[in-house]
C-alpha cells in the first residue's frame, strides 16, 4: 500500500521529463542540449550545457533574411538560460525562462560588426497531451535592432509510454521584424521521444521548416 504514492511520484517525474524534453530550452543538470531551427528566412544552430538544474550556458549562430534576399543579418552569441520559475501541477507543468545572449552581428544593411545583446522570456504550459508556449526576444544592436515573438499550440494524437515516440500536431505563429511585420503561421508534425524531438512542416506560403532538439 505504501508503495503506490512512490510509484505515482516516479511516473509523474518521468512524464515531467518527457514534457521538459520538448518545451524547455535546456536539459537536466550536467546535460548537453543541441537545437536547430531552419527555414527560408531564419536559420539557427545552438547548444548549451546545464551547469545546474536551473542554469545553462551555450553558443548560438543564427541568420535572418527577407523573402527576396534583399536584407540579411548574421548573429553569433554566448547564450545564458535560466529557469526562473516552475510549477509542478497534478497533471501538468508550467515554466518561465529567461534566455539572454551577448555577441556580435553583421548584416547587409550596415558595415562591419556590431555588438549585440538579446534578452528574452519564454513561458510554457504542458501536459502529456497538450502544449502551449509564448516567447519574445529582442536582438539589440546600435542601428540594427529587431525582435522575434512566437506563440505555439500543440496536441498529441494519443498517449504513449515514456520510452515510446509520440506524434504531435503543432501550430506556430511567429513574427520576425527584421523579415516582416506580419505573422508567419506554420503547422508542423512533431515526433517526440524522451531525449529528442523533430519537427517538419511548411508555412502558409509553402516554405518548408525543419526543427530538432537532442538532449543527453
Amino acid at each position: 500500500m505504501n508503495l503506490l504514492p512512490k510509484i505515482s511520484g516516479v511516473m509523474l517525474a518521468l512524464f515531467g521529463l518527457a514534457g521538459q524534453s520538448y518545451a524547455a530550452p535546456m536539459g537536466f543538470k550536467n546535460s548537453w542540449m543541441f537545437m536547430g531551427d531552419f527555414s527560408k528566412t531564419y536559420q539557427e544552430f545552438s547548444f548549451n550545457y546545464a551547469t545546474t538544474a536551473n542554469d545553462a550556458i551555450g553558443l548560438s549562430a543564427s541568420a535572418m533574411q527577407t523573402d527576396d534576399y534583399s536584407k540579411r543579418q548574421q548573429n553569433t552569441e554566448v547564450v545564458y538560460t535560466r529557469k526562473v520559475a516552475r510549477w509542478n501541477l497534478p497533471n501538468a507543468q508550467a515554466n518561465v525562462w529567461f534566455i539572454g545572449g551577448l555577441g556580435s552581428t553583421t548584416g547587409s544593411t550596415f558595415g562591419g560588426s556590431k555588438a549585440m545583446a538579446s534578452p528574452g522570456l519564454q513561458v510554457d504550459y504542458e501536459t502529456t497531451r497538450f502544449y502551449s508556449m509564448a516567447s519574445a526576444r529582442v536582438y539589440a544592436a546600435q542601428g540594427a535592432t529587431s525582435n522575434i515573438t512566437t506563440a505555439r499550440l500543440g496536441a498529441s494524437f494519443y498517449e504513449v509510454d515514456y520510452d515510446q515516440p509520440q506524434p504531435w500536431l503543432v501550430i506556430e505563429a511567429r513574427r520576425m521584424t527584421f523579415v516582416s511585420n506580419q505573422y508567419e503561421f506554420t503547422p508542423m508534425l512533431r515526433v517526440i521521444h524522451n531525449r529528442y524531438f523533430v519537427e517538419v512542416g511548411a508555412n502558409l506560403s509553402g516554405q518548408p521548416r525543419f526543427n530538432f532538439m537532442y538532449n543527453y
